[in-house]
């Protein structure tokens, strides 16, 4: 996967990782991907909330460990 941009967020927890993903994204081009690397594992169902309140795609989500991993598509 091409991801243009990566946000680590580890040791943040909510509402943290939003807010530096919705920050990233308005940095961003329509189209492209970011990652977040997260450690709050809230983050899963959060970014799922996020993606539907404001029209970002949510290409994947996947937890490696104590690490949980979202892939967004700017709209």
């Amino acid at each position: 996967m091409d991801v243009q941009r990566e946000i680590d967020t580890r040791g943040l927890n909510c509402p943290l990782p939003i807010l530096k993903a919705k920050k990233a994204l308005a940095e961003m081009l329509s189209g492209e991907l970011l990652r977040v690397v997260a450690t709050d594992p809230g983050s899963m169902r959060d970014f799922q909330a996020f993606a539907r309140q404001t029209g970002n795609e949510l290409v994947e989500q996947n937890s490696s460990g104590d690490e949980f991993i979202h892939v967004l598509r700017r709209r």
